[in-house]
Parts: structure tokens; sequence; C-alpha cells
């Protein structure tokens, strides 16, 4: 039966959900701080407590010096007494005794019971610290425990608090106490009164972990999330992409008939989310991203320095839709895209392709339109302007313009010797930040969100890009709405981080490329010399000599001590008899020397073969000892009357 130490021990480590190792650790370190207010000991002195955990006896042992006499009992030991815990104690020496005091029990238990709480409690953050640590950007759920003007109290697993501000939440939310909530967390600090755990709804992970539990197609990776936008409460955007062929992302994150995606917006308090899906051509994907807005044509301007711009044209009655309310489409698509996008009506877009032909005379030598063409669409815009309307036909002409107009632009060559200057410049920079930034990105980089969304619209997707342009002209970024000094310090902050891996990163180029050239340069190792090996070749006596054959008729010739082998095509197969076999094989080894031999002979009296390459024939290879010579049978399908014998 167990005692009540034993009972309690247990009950503290069910109630604080903490290991027993923890718990004890926590008792003994009590043990030893209300042992040094009892007998008044020093700091300095070595002392240990042992608690049976059984029992719950408490056993100190204190590190005292080896006297004679023993004038201070906290401090000294007597050399008899010494020598029952070593044999080998000697006067002078320092050892560890049993120095508990009778009436410990009761002492302990008045004096440490405020020190084992604070030792426990202690124990306690640290497990919910290195907890919701490891869970950082996952969503966990949690029962709202207080409500005030500041946010929401929440009270999550192993005790745990966390906390989500008013701006954290999701606009037109309201939570009341005993609520489950889900959210992600986005951040876990240590502090003095314990971890502080800091929820959110508003993120854009808790978009991607939502779509994360409810596709499992997402979850297993078949389907990717590439990129997500989001206006809390109002509308998101996500772009996604299958990594494997056969399969819809978009039909995927919907499911059927919307359930996947309805139980998400029930979550996010009906908040509308489009999915697109996910193009490497940036020009499409923009276009999919201004969905459901209709696009005529969509120019990329990717011009060092001035940023990633899309300029993107669309009928009359799609502009408004294009934009969305107080510009909201089109801002959720360029965060989508990291394209900074500047959206057009066709007759907008086709009077600036008239302005452009009239200031640059380049440009209207290089598209070569006539003049009759360009008065026509002008009278187009004319006729639009006064309100009159146009047919389809002449819109699908407006629209072919503008669209060669900024073909044309786009593929304007560069010539000038300033432009390759740039290009060097650029080059060099880019050589000076490492090549991981120009993946990583914006959003991941570790600035403040708002910060990294701000930079985003502005046409920097990449951290590496925001660096080559903090080298380049750092005013530009400075002239950006919404980034100010505290903006400029982070960004000069991770600036200066990436400058300095990429100086380590040239720096251990360059080590590479001297020890190459130092191994270049040295001495090449003698190559092993291969053995020579003599092929005795036959005696020229021994090979007989045979007349020439014409090039078409391929004669195959074996050993003298190999039997004759015939060779015969299988078109030229005929039927005979087993009888008829038995007979020519009697005759080759008789040694018959005659051949027949035939040749087709046209109207000029050359054979056939000088024009045609004619087919293998029969060949037969025979060797006859007594003439001392390999004698060849040619056998041809010939009609009667054709015979020659020849051999050699």
């Amino acid at each position: 039966m167990k005692n009540e130490f034993a009972l309690a021990f247990n009950e503290v480590i069910e109630e604080k959900q903490l290991p027993k190792e923890i718990i004890l650790k926590a008792l003994e370190s009590a043990m030893v701080s209300a042992y040094r207010r009892s007998v008044n000991a020093s700091t300095a002195q070595q002392v240990d407590a042992k608690i049976n955990p059984e029992t719950g006896q408490v056993t100190i042992y204190a590190e005292k010096e080896v006297v004679e006499s023993v004038q201070d009992e906290r401090t000294e030991v007597s050399l008899e007494e010494a020598r029952k815990y070593d044999p080998n104690a000697e006067i002078g020496n320092m050892i560890v005794v049993e120095s508990t005091p009778r009436d410990f029990g009761r002492v302990a238990a008045q004096t440490a019971r405020q020190v084992i709480q604070q030792r426990i409690r202690d124990a306690e953050r640290q497990a919910q610290l290195a907890m919701y640590d490891k869970q950082l950007g996952e969503i966990v759920s949690g029962v709202v425990q207080a409500v005030n003007a500041q946010g929401l109290t929440i009270g999550l697993e192993m005790r745990a608090e966390g906390s989500m501000a008013r701006k954290d939440m999701i606009p037109g939310e309201r939570f009341h106490i005993h609520d489950r909530v889900r959210a992600l967390i986005a951040e876990v600090k240590d502090s003095p009164r314990g971890p502080q755990i800091i929820l959110s709804r508003t993120h854009r992970d808790f978009l991607r972990r939502l779509l994360e539990n409810e596709v499992p197609e997402i979850y297993h990776g078949v389907v990717e999330i590439r990129s997500i936008a989001r206006e809390p409460g109002e509308r998101a955007k996500v772009a996604v992409s299958a990594t494997q062929s056969g399969i819809d992302p978009v039909g995927a994150c919907v499911g059927i008939r919307g359930v996947r995606i309805q139980a998400i917006v029930r979550e996010l308090h009906d908040e509308k989310i489009d999915v697109i899906e996910w193009n490497p051509d940036a020009s499409v994907f923009i276009a999919k991203a201004i969905s459901p807005a209709r696009v005529v044509g969509v120019y990329l301007n990717d011009k060092p320095g001035a940023g990633k711009t899309a300029t993107v044209v669309v009928p009359e009655d799609q502009l408004s839709l294009a934009i969305g309310r107080d510009g909201q489409n089109a801002r959720l698509a360029a965060k989508l895209t990291g394209w900074r996008i500047d959206i057009k009506s066709l007759s907008e877009a086709a009077a600036d392709s008239l302005y452009k032909l009239q200031q640059d005379a380049q440009l209207l030598e290089l598209v070569q339109f006539p003049n009759e063409q360009i008065t026509k669409i002008q009278d187009m815009l004319a006729r639009k302007a006064e309100g009159r309307p146009l047919t389809a036909e002449e819109y699908d002409e407006i629209a072919q313009f503008v669209d060669r107009i900024e073909r044309r632009l786009s593929a304007k060559p560069k010539t000038t010797e300033e432009s390759k200057a740039e290009e060097e410049l650029i080059s060099s920079l880019r050589a000076s930040i490492p090549a991981y930034a120009f993946e990583q990105n914006i959003l991941d980089s570790g600035l403040s969100e708002h910060v990294a969304y701000i930079l985003q619209e502005a046409g920097f997707s990449t951290t590496g890009e925001l660096a080559l342009q903090m080298k380049i002209q750092p005013d530009e970024i400075l002239r950006l709405q919404g980034i100010g000094p505290r903006a400029m310090t982070e960004i000069n902050a991770l600036t200066d981080r990436l400058n300095e891996e990429g100086r380590a990163q040239a720096q251990v180029s360059e080590e590479e490329r001297l020890k190459a050239q130092e191994t270049l340069q040295a001495e090449p190792e003698p190559r092993a010399e291969l053995p020579i090996v003599e092929i005795e070749a036959p005696a020229f006596e021994e090979l007989e000599i045979l007349p020439a054959q014409p090039v078409e008729e391929a004669v195959e010739f074996q050993s003298q001590e190999e039997p004759a082998v015939e060779v015969k095509e299988e078109e030229e197969t005929e039927d005979v008899s087993f009888d008829k076999l038995f007979t020519l094989h009697t005759d080759i080894i008789a040694g018959t020397d005659e051949v027949e031999s035939e040749e087709e002979v046209d109207e000029t009296g050359l054979p056939k073969s000088k024009k045609k390459k004619k087919k293998r024939k029969h060949v037969e290879v025979e060797y006859d000892p007594d003439r001392d010579m390999t004698i060849i049978h040619k056998k041809h399908k010939r009609g009667p009357g054709w015979s020659d014998d020849w051999d050699f």
C-alpha cells in the first residue's frame, strides 16, 4: 500500500502533466534550499539532496572538512565519522557526508513549500514553451476564457494561455466566453510570466493550413499551394498547381459541388475564396489572377531598376469587374502574382498606343503601320468618345492594334553602350548576393507582413531583387508609399545580412578556384605503361589469293578447318526434297567443281548487276585437298539454257 507521499507525488505528476524526473529534481532542489536556510549554510558549500519516491524519505549530503576536533558541525567532520564514508579519508580532506537534520521533515515542509511551487511552475512553463514552439505555424483549438477591449484570452492544452488581439481577428467576428476557437500559432515568446502564445485568424498561413486539413491532395503533396493573397473577412485568392499529370488542382480544392471550399468559407466568416491554377507563364498567370474579369491582353515590362509591371487590357464592360470594389481585385492579383498591375480599358490602351507612335519615330518604323490604318483607329476612338457604338469587328481591330504596339515595345532592341554597362554592373552586383535569395519569396524573408506586402506590390517578389535594388538605388524603395524609417531599418538589416553571406560565399569560391589552379599547375602523374601483346599472324605463303569479285555479290569465306556452310536468303528459299538435298551434299563431298552461274543482260548488252545491286545468292564453300585450293559454288535462279561453269 502506497503512503501519502507517493499518492501526492503521483497526483502532482498527473495534474501538471510533467515527467517524473522533473518533479523529483524540483523537490530535491527545494530540499537543498530548505537545508541552507535551516542551518544557515554557505552557498559555496556543496549540498545534495536525495528523495525516495516510494517512502518520501529525504537525505541531505553536505561537503565537509575532515578535522581532529569538530568546532562547527556545518562545515567540519571528525576523522572517525569521515572514514565511515571513505576508509582512505585523512585529516584535511574534503568529503561528502550525510548531514540530514533530526526534525528536517517538518522544517522543510514549512520553508520549502514556496520553493517547490516555484520550481514546478518553472518546469511547467518550460514544457509549455517547448511544446508550442514546435507547433509554430500550426492550427490549435482552444476555449475562450476572457473577452476584453484588447482581444481574447484562449485556454489551450497543458494549462497554457494564448492571446488573440483585435487585429488578428476576422472583422465582424464576435466571440463569447466558453466558445471554441480555432486559430494559427503566429508567434511564441518567452516572458517572466510564462510563455506568451500569440494566435491569429487573419494570417495567410491560417488559410493554407485550413486547405491542407480539408483537401487530402494538398496534404499528401499531389496538389501544391503556390501563393496566397488575402484580405481577411473580404476576399482571398489562392494559386494552386498539380505535381502529377492528369489531376485538376482547382477541382480538387473546390470539391464536389463546392463541399470542401464551403467548409473553409464558413470557418473564415463567409470570406470569398478564388482558387485559380498557377501557370509558369507570367502573362497567363496574371490573366487568370484577374478573374472573374475577362482579359484581352497582358503585356509585361521587366526592365532592371523599374520593377516588374504588367499592363492588363480588358474590355470596356469588364473594367470595373477587373478593378474590384475599392481596387480589391487588382490589389489581390498583384499580391498573388508579385507583379505591379496596371489595368486599362481597350479604348484607353489604344489611345496610349497612338500617343507612343506619335512620340517615338523609331517605334513607328518598327511597327510599319500604314497611315490609313492609323487614321481608321483614330476615327474609331473618336466615335467611341462621342458615345457612338462600335461593332465587334472594330473592337477586334483595335485589340489587334494595341497588341502589335505593346509587343513591339517589349521587344524593342537595346543597342546603346549604356545598356551594356548597366547590365555588367547589375551582373556584378547580383554575384555579390547569395543565390538562394533570388528564390526566396519576399513574404518569407522575415520582414514585417505589411512591409513585405508593400514591397511585393512594388514588384519585388524575391529577397534577392530587394537586395539588388538596395545596392543600385535605395531611394526608390524609400519613395514607396508605406515605407518609413522603421521599415527601412528592417530592410537594411536584411540587406546587410545578405551582403555578409555573399562575401563569405565569394571568399569560399575564391579559395576553391585557387586550389583548383594549384592542382592544374601540379605535375601530372606518369601514366601506367600498358603491356605489349604480340599476336602471331599466319605466314603469307599459307594464304590463298582468290580473284576479285564484284562488290554487289557478297562472298563469305571460311577457314579450311571448318566444314562448308550454305548461306541462303529467306526470300529465295525454294522447296527442295530430301533426296535432292542428300544428292547435293554428296556432290560437294566428292569435290565437284562445277557451279551454275547466270547473269541477266539488258537491251544494251550490259549485265543488270551494273545498274542494280543484286541480292545475295546461294553460296557454297569447299576446300579441295587434291588441288590445294578453296572452291566457291554460286547458284543463281535462272531459266533453262542459262548456265555457266566457272571456278577459282
